[in-house]
C-alpha cells in the first residue's frame, strides 16, 4: 500500500478550438505557514502537512483539458494500442556533491521504478516504465531548485531528454516542506521543455523522509504527469477531480484515516478515498488508481502524449 504530491499546468478549449497555454503555477506555501504547520504536526517534520507547491487548476482550466482530451480518444476509437512499450524514463540526480546524500544510488532508482511499475500494474493501467538513463549534476543551485523558479527553468533546459511521451524524473533536495511536483499532459505543446517530475531524493524507496519513503511521491507526480487531479480537488462539488468513481472529498488526507468521510449526506456518498494515489496520506495507506482513473489516463496520454 502506498501515496505521494504535485502540481499544475494546462490548456483551455474556445469554440471548439484548442488553445494552449502555460498556466502560471500558483505559489506555494510560505515559510511561515511551513514552520506553523510542521509545529501543529507536533514532530517537527513539515512534510506531515504539506505535500504539494501549487494549487489545483480551476475547474475551467481542468474541465476544457479533459473534455477536449476525451473527445479526441473518443476520434480513435476510445481505447489504446495494445502492447504499447515502456515509458522511458530518464533520471536526473541532482546532488550537492558526488558522495552526498542526494546522490542517491542506482540500487533505489531501480526500486523506484519496480514501485511506479508495481502502481501502475495493480491498476490494470497498462501502462508500464523503463529506465532509459541517469545523469548525476553537482548544482548547488538546482540542488534546492523548486517549481517555478529560475533554477528549475535552468536546471530542466539542461538537462531534459527526450519528447512528450518520455517521462524525466528530477530528484533534489527541494525544501520548503515540499515532496514533489509535476506538469500536466496538456502543458507539454506550450513548455516542453518544461515537462516533467520532480520529487524530493529521500521519498525513494529506503529513503530517511518518512512515512514517505516507500516510493509513492513519485507514483503520485507520474499520475499528475499523465494527467491525473487531486481527489480532493472541487471539494465537496459535483465535478470533483472530474472523475466519477472517486468519491467526492472536501480537503487532504493525512496520514491513514480510515472511514474519514468530509463530504457527507447522500448527495456525496461513499467515504473518503483514502487510499488512492492521487490523496495525500502516508505511503503505507496507499494503493489505488480506480478503473474511471485509468480512463482518464488513457485519454490524456492519447491527446497529449503518444507519439507526439
Amino acid at each position: 500500500m502506498r501515496k505521494a504530491s504535485y502540481w499544475c499546468l494546462g490548456l483551455t478549449v474556445a469554440l471548439g478550438v484548442v488553445t494552449t497555454r502555460a498556466i502560471t503555477a500558483a505559489q506555494g506555501p510560505s515559510d511561515r505557514a511551513i514552520a506553523a504547520l510542521a509545529q501543529d504536526n507536533g514532530n517537527g517534520n513539515a512534510y506531515g502537512k504539506i505535500r504539494c507547491g501549487t494549487r489545483d487548476l480551476d475547474e475551467a482550466t481542468a474541465r476544457a483539458a479533459d473534455d477536449y482530451a476525451r473527445a479526441m480518444f473518443a476520434q480513435v476509437g476510445g481505447s489504446r494500442a495494445a502492447g504499447e512499450a515502456p515509458i522511458p524514463v530518464y533520471w536526473h540526480v541532482i546532488n550537492n556533491g558526488t558522495g552526498t546524500a542526494g546522490d542517491i544510488p542506482d540500487s533505489q532508482i531501480n526500486a523506484q521504478i519496480a514501485v511506479l511499475n508495481a502502481a501502475y500494474a495493480n491498476a490494470n493501467a497498462g501502462y508500464s516504465f523503463a529506465l532509459a538513463g541517469v545523469t548525476r549534476t553537482t548544482n548547488a543551485a538546482w540542488y534546492t531548485a523548486t517549481n517555478g523558479t529560475t533554477a528549475e527553468r535552468n536546471m530542466k533546459n539542461a538537462l531534459r531528454q527526450g519528447s512528450a511521451d518520455d517521462l524525466n524524473i528530477y530528484s533534489n533536495n527541494m525544501g520548503g516542506g515540499l515532496l514533489g511536483w509535476a506538469t500536466f499532459p496538456s502543458s507539454y505543446a506550450s513548455s516542453p521543455k518544461m515537462d516533467g517530475v520532480a520529487i524530493l531524493f529521500s521519498s525513494v524507496p529506503g529513503g530517511t523522509t518518512v512515512p514517505y519513503n516507500e516510493g509513492d511521491t513519485a507514483t503520485h507526480e507520474v499520475g499528475h504527469w499523465l494527467g491525473l487531479y487531486h481527489t480532493f480537488q472541487g471539494g465537496c462539488s459535483n465535478s470533483g477531480d472530474l472523475v466519477s468513481d472517486t468519491a467526492a472529498e472536501r480537503s487532504p488526507a493525512y496520514g491513514c484515516p480510515v472511514n474519514r468521510d468530509s463530504c457527507a449526506g447522500k448527495k456525496f456518498p461513499g467515504a473518503d478515498p483514502i487510499t488512492n494515489f492521487m490523496d495525500y496520506t502516508d505511503d503505507v495507506c496507499m494503493d489505488t488508481f480506480t478503473s474511471g482513473q485509468v480512463s482518464r489516463i488513457d485519454a490524456q496520454w492519447t491527446t497529449y502524449r503518444n507519439g507526439k
